[in-house]
């Protein structure tokens, strides 16, 4: 399911495309410094020992954690809530594991 921003969002980036935003970016061509980058070493080591992960992972279990609460609600007005929170959380995710893979 695509976020409803999504199609305002890319409408944006292509009118900055075409402006010549992105022209000539720093480091443009040039692949991205690998992940065990000595300059990042320290953030790389940070992020490890605390447990970080990407968005989409720590949103992905955010949904599992309402699918859970769903499955134990019975209230239909509070059961209409947690499944707009998960369709809510899915674009979420969506959006986050695009931008992850970029």
């Amino acid at each position: 399911m695509a976020h409803p921003l999504e199609d305002i969002i890319d409408a944006c980036i292509r009118t900055a495309q075409q402006d010549g935003a992105f022209d000539d970016l720093a480091g443009q061509g040039k692949p991205l410094p690998p992940d065990n980058d000595p300059d990042n070493v320290l953030l790389n080591r940070l992020m490890r020992e605390n447990g970080a992960v990407p968005e989409f992972v720590s949103l992905s279990r955010e949904l599992e954690r309402l699918r859970g609460e769903l499955a134990d609600v019975t209230d239909r007005t509070k059961r209409a809530d947690i499944l707009k929170d998960m369709s809510l959380m899915d674009a979420k995710i969506d959006l986050a594991g695009k931008a992850y893979r970029k």
